[in-house]
């Protein structure tokens, strides 16, 4: 225990000293929670559009007000030019077409039904489709809103309709900050577990401490523990300080346990600090142990559900999961804060942590014994 000790002194002494590392700890996962969390969103607003309008009639007018009073939608510039509005759309000046064929209103009222055609920039798939999916909507309101009207001139009676009142559970307002900064967080957590512990270790191979450890008489779990404490204590105080940040600033709840995300988080970081100095018991420098470290952590990341649904990936890539830790606490961190989950829910992804947690931190003292 003393050894250790001696350990934990040395490891904090070597952290307040760098002034590299003390400012990525502290200073910059804040500033990258208050910018990144508004930035990684698909919610689109202020869509670009230009107005193809051949009819020029009252309904044709009225179409576009009603497309102009959404929050989606700006209307950028109006044309009468098909060519002029797709070098519109080729420049950049406007991100979709919508064209008001002649006759609109004509054909609405004679045929009951009328054309509207969106040209949307698609060089962004997930855009065109939304911004697709919001335009039609409008369309359908304004659709119904002319039906309402005609029914009622001819008869006086109310029409009767059917009214949906949707409830959101867990995310009422469908605020997607509350949805992306628990993603964030584990982005954050892993990046400083993983590179922190394994740049330390290979910093200290570089100018050589490491073989004055090795020539003294402390154990390898000695070496391993005392590595692996001042990061797990800077991890745990990381995540309760994004946790503080996310109620203040994003109004970000926390409903379940902050004891059983406590708690996922130990056994988390144990995971990522071994996957650190596992990576560092390979690489003998810094740049070495950045490459396998950004490679490793990239899939990890792009793989683990925070930007694309783990459901809509192939089945090839959702058993790759099995071995991506970040999948796992992804989906505690977001059960924990926004659903309440308790620990029995949570069971299977605390076991396949813990297994996780035994197998690299013993591939890692391994290396490291096969090494020193």
């Amino acid at each position: 225990m003393r050894t250790i000790i001696f350990l934990l002194q040395k490891e904090f002494r070597q952290i307040r000293r760098n002034k590299v590392i003390l400012p990525i700890i502290f200073v910059l996962p804040i500033i990258q929670l208050l910018i990144l969390v508004h930035a990684t969103t698909f919610e689109i607003k202020n869509v670009k559009l230009c107005i193809v309008d051949y009819d020029q009639t009252n309904t044709s007018h009225r179409l576009v007000h009603k497309l102009e009073g959404s929050s989606f939608f700006k209307i950028n510039s109006t044309t009468f030019s098909l060519n002029q509005a797709k070098d519109e759309l080729a420049s950049g000046n406007a991100e979709m077409i919508v064209v008001i064929p002649q006759n609109f209103s004509k054909d609405l009222i004679k045929q009951k039904r009328a054309s509207v055609q969106f040209i949307p920039d698609a060089i962004n798939s997930n855009f065109a489709t939304l911004a697709y999916s919001y335009a039609a909507n409008v369309i359908r309101d304004f659709n119904v809103n002319l039906a309402t009207e005609l029914v009622s001139s001819i008869s006086p009676s109310p029409i009767k309709t059917i009214k949906v009142n949707p409830r959101f559970w867990y995310n009422p307002e469908l605020n997607y900050k509350w949805y992306m900064f628990p993603g964030i967080m584990v982005i954050l957590i892993s990046m400083i577990g993983i590179f922190i512990s394994g740049l330390n270790v290979v910093r200290e191979k570089e100018i050589g401490t490491s073989e004055q450890l090795n020539v003294t008489p402390m154990k390898k779990y000695h070496f391993i523990v005392g590595k692996l404490l001042p990061f797990l204590i800077i991890g745990l105080f990381e995540l309760i300080l994004a946790t503080t940040i996310g109620r203040i600033f994003f109004n970000v709840p926390l409903v379940g346990s902050i004891w059983v995300l406590l708690g996922f988080t130990f056994v988390y970081l144990l995971v990522v600090l071994g996957i650190g100095l596992f990576i560092s018991t390979m690489a003998e420098t810094q740049q070495q142990m950045m490459f396998i470290g950004f490679f490793a952590i990239i899939v990890f990341i792009l793989l683990s559900g925070i930007f694309t649904p783990i459901e809509s990936m192939p089945i090839w890539v959702q058993k790759f999961n099995i071995i991506n830790p970040i999948a796992y606490f992804m989906k505690v961190l977001r059960m924990v804060m926004l659903k309440g989950s308790g620990f029995i829910n949570l069971l299977p992804e605390f076991i396949s942590l813990s297994i996780y947690a035994v197998i690299i931190l013993s591939l890692a003292t391994w290396r490291y014994r096969k090494t020193s």
